[in-house]
């Protein structure tokens, strides 16, 4: 039943990944980002629940309670995507189902999307970074992020970031209070670090251009500057513009960004399932 409590898998073999599943209907499997965990893609929302939908979340490699990335693997993109695929071969089976990601989980679904198409009914895509460069500047901005983590723990982790960031003054305690309640979810900051660094070095597709082919019906979230430097807004904007059939949200200047607002983000996603052309296809 929609109210019902989600039901706890986990899918083999290792990396062994833990999540959960609720309600009933239309599949929507969601992937959060780096740092994050299951709970931070609708912020605990159980609106999609309770409009009709079988949501399916789960932690990533090294993140939340799955397990670290195996002897011999990483934490980038290829296996972020062949881990999506176990879940949905486990959890959502066989059948199209809506696909949505936060940050690094919307380029693990772009991803998953290039390779899959014809699995899908929509994509959400929140947050997007990638814009088919691997900027040495971003890279170490991320090596800091785990030095610092590394050195001071959380605390450490949060300083460093907020005094890095460009964030608004406005913006700066709510950013560092979701931050240390997003990281204290995790059971081994050394994995954390270890993703911090390999994750955002690695390319989740090649450019930019593979976008223009892919025909999914898509919903893309974007977030203003002035809170959410780090997912930025013009970004957001190329990825509506490649992809054919996208169109673009976002919370008014100056609110809260949608991406942190589980409630209205649900809404937004469950209006967008119900689209003709998501709707027709599932």
């Amino acid at each position: 039943m929609p109210g019902a409590e989600p039901a706890e898998f986990a899918v083999g073999p290792a990396p062994v990944l833990r999540g959960s599943a609720a309600g009933k209907g239309m599949p929507i499997v969601l992937c959060h980002g780096l740092t994050a965990s299951r709970r931070y893609v609708v912020q605990g929302s159980r609106f999609l629940e309770r409009e009709g939908h079988r949501v399916i979340t789960y932690d990533a490699r090294g993140h939340g309670q799955s397990d670290p990335a195996p002897t011999g693997q990483s934490y980038g993109y290829p296996e972020l995507i062949a881990d999506l695929e176990r879940v949905v071969e486990a959890e959502v089976g066989k059948g199209r189902f809506l696909l949505g990601g936060h940050s690094m989980g919307a380029h693990t679904a772009v991803g998953y999307a290039l390779a899959h198409p014809e699995r899908l009914s929509g994509l959400v895509v929140v947050g997007p970074t990638f814009t088919g460069e691997v900027a040495a500047a971003t890279l170490a901005y991320w090596d800091g992020l785990a030095a610092a983590l590394e050195a001071g723990g959380i605390d450490g982790f949060v300083e460093h970031l907020l005094r890095e960031s460009s964030v608004a003054e406005a913006w700066r305690d709510p950013v560092a209070k979701a931050t240390r309640q997003r990281m204290e979810l995790h059971q081994n900051l050394g994995e954390m670090a270890r993703a911090l660094r390999e994750t955002p070095a690695s390319r989740p597709f090649e450019s930019l251009a593979e976008l223009a082919r892919l025909e999914v019906p898509t919903l893309i979230v974007a977030s203003h500057d002035e809170a959410d430097p780090g997912h930025p807004y013009a970004v957001a904007e190329t990825y509506a513009d490649t992809l054919p059939n996208a169109r673009l949200v976002s919370e008014d200047v100056g609110q809260s960004p949608l991406a942190w607002q589980g409630g209205r983000l649900s809404r937004e996603i469950s209006l967008f399932a119900l689209e003709p052309d998501v709707a027709l296809s599932s």
